[in-house]
């Protein structure tokens, strides 16, 4: 696997680097922090579907699940964008189990029908 490369620190001049640092670092770290200390996590949007699914999905497992909401389509789009350049991962939802992050709702879905995502319970 190929990591996806990301800017070294040593690229980017001093006079920036704690403002990058301190993007939105609230919000990251109260995803951080739900990662943490709860065993599901979803964090979305509101109005999109399949923020919805995912939750469900969750609870048919019977987890109890944390959902943090960031917005609509119009708005809080740049906590969300600190959200992805955190994890990585482009699109919401984000969905967490045990700290370990498996995708958005299809990707659940998959681990469900699979029966793997046992092993992160």
């Amino acid at each position: 696997m190929t990591n996806r490369p990301t800017l070294d620190s040593t690229n980017i001049h001093p006079d920036i680097r704690t403002s990058i640092a301190k993007n939105h670092s609230k919000t990251v770290n109260r995803v951080i922090n739900a990662v943490v200390n709860n065993p599901a996590v979803v964090v979305g949007m509101s109005i999109n579907p399949a923020v919805k699914k995912a939750r469900k999905l969750l609870e048919e497992q019977g987890l109890n699940v944390t959902y943090l909401e960031f917005g609509g389509y119009g708005s809080q789009w740049r906590q969300r964008l600190a959200i992805k350049m955190w994890s990585g991962w482009p699109t919401f939802p984000q969905v967490f189990v045990n700290g370990t992050l498996v995708g958005g709702a299809s990707d659940l879905h998959k681990l469900i029908k699979d029966n793997t995502l046992k092993t992160l319970l």
